[in-house]
Order: structure tokens, then sequence, then C-alpha cells
């Protein structure tokens, strides 16, 4: 019988590795006052995909009292506004301010680096092969992949 180690398995590697990148990722968001899913829910408005904190809550896969407490943290840096839906009056939609663009970008930019220091190893080819292999992979697991 052919034993597979634990630590060789894509599974193991795959959720160690990127606890290491979350870590790593979250202390760059944080010197902006920042977590990962207030990344998210900028992403979110920024593709259009969601506005109402419902639909973002869905699509995040959080709880919707999630959503509220990341809104109230984002709009108190002036990155989203909140506005009432103009077809549903007990709807709030959220709409990304030009300062969550520019904060978006930030992160976008702080993410870039972090890629730069883990694939300085690679042959840009084998950069390449990552990131497609990690595009495909992410697509089949319904994640975006843009």
């Amino acid at each position: 019988m052919n034993t597979v180690k634990l630590t060789s398995t894509l599974a193991f590697r795959l959720g160690t590795l990127g606890a290491v990148v979350s870590e790593r990722f979250s202390a760059r968001l944080a010197a902006h006052g920042l977590k990962p899913k207030h990344v998210g829910l900028l992403t979110v408005l920024e593709s259009g995909t969601a506005t109402s904190q419902l639909d973002i809550a869905k699509l995040m896969n959080v709880a919707p009292s999630l959503v509220v407490s990341l809104a109230d943290r984002l709009e108190e840096l002036g990155a989203v506004r909140r506005e009432r839906d103009p077809f549903d009056r007990r709807r709030q939609t959220l709409a990304l301010t030009q300062e969550g663009r520019e904060l978006l970008t930030v992160c976008t930019r702080a993410a870039a680096e972090l890629d730069t220091e883990l694939t300085g190893d690679l042959r840009p080819e084998e950069a390449e092969a990552l990131r497609s292999v990690l595009g495909t992979l992410a697509r089949h697991s319904g994640l975006p992949t843009d």
C-alpha cells in the first residue's frame, strides 16, 4: 500500500501556505485599518455583482450582521456610502465611493507586492503556471477568478 504523508498533500500545502499568506496580507491591510473581509466587500461593490447588504452577505457567504459591521467600518473610512433602495425603501444598498476605489487600489498594490515576494524564487513561466492552476481551482470551487 502506497502511503502518502500528510505534508505532501495539496490540501495540507495549500491550507498551510494559505494561512501564512493570509496572515501576511492581513498585516498589510491592518496598516490601513482593514481586514481581508473589508477588502472582499469592496471587491464585491467594485464588481457590481451585488449592492444590497443581504445580497452581499449571500455572495460572500457570511451572516448579514457581518456585512453591516464591515460596512460600518468602511463607511467610517469614507470608502462606502449607504443608500436606500429606490424600489424597496426597506433595503439598504452600498455604493463604493472614490475613497473606496482608492483604498481598493492600495490593497491591490499590497496583494501584488505579496505576490512578488511569494513567487520571487520561481521562473516567470512557473509563476504564470501557478496563477493559471490556481485560477482553474478557484473557478471549479465557484470563487472569483478575475
